[in-house]
């Protein structure tokens, strides 16, 4: 599996405020967006993999809620992870 306990703790470390806050906006928002990623990246080799491409669309829409609540509660925490991570917009 590309994503084991020890890749989540340091993500979660990394974006949360420390390894065990998996609950936060942030580091929920880093989670999804490893995902997202390696998810393009088997979409790119198996173009006709329609569940994952479902999954995939699925998941973009968690991070936008994600990301639009923390707009909404705290525009430097927004700008912080979309700086982060590296997102568009």
């Amino acid at each position: 599996m590309y994503l084991t306990k020890e890749n989540k703790e340091k993500l979660f470390a990394k974006h949360g405020k420390n390894a065990k806050d998996t609950g936060s906006a942030e580091g929920q928002i880093a989670l999804f967006t490893e995902r997202i990623n390696h998810l393009t990246e088997h979409l790119k080799t198996n173009r006709k993999d329609y569940n994952t491409e479902r999954s995939l669309v699925k998941l973009v829409g968690k991070r936008r809620a994600l990301l639009d609540y923390l707009t909404k509660k705290d525009i430097l925490r927004y700008r912080a992870i979309v700086k982060e991570l590296g997102l568009r917009k």
